[in-house]
């Protein structure tokens, strides 16, 4: 399993399209084999799901996101976690700990998502 989490540095982004890089994490056997910090492409509304679907992402753990870009991520098949805080990897160790619940903080309105 491949876990996407928009990061600044080792915390979390708080706003999912407008982060710095994107740290992957993969995930076997409830453990990571791999962590890989790729910068973030831009944010053109619409691209960033299809970019982490091409990098075979299959969760995105996520402090905020537009409604827009959480459908996209719907339509592919990828699971998103909102309400995600902190360093990237306490969340990841709660992600794989089955503690962290998404909160369904999604933006409803429109500010170039």
């Amino acid at each position: 399993m491949k876990i996407a989490v928009p990061s600044e540095g080792n915390k979390i982004s708080p706003h999912f399209g407008r982060c710095s890089q994107f740290t992957i994490i993969d995930v076997n056997d409830g453990g990571i084999i791999n962590k890989e910090v790729i910068p973030n492409p831009g944010h053109t509304p619409g691209f960033l799901p299809k970019f982490l679907n091409e990098q075979g992402v299959d969760v995105v753990l996520v402090s905020g996101m537009g409604r827009r870009a959480k459908d996209l991520f719907d339509q592919m098949g990828i699971k998103v976690i909102s309400g995600a805080s902190g360093s990237v990897g306490e969340c990841i160790e709660s992600y794989l700990a089955g503690k962290l619940d998404s909160t369904d903080d999604f933006c409803e309105h429109d500010h170039n998502h």
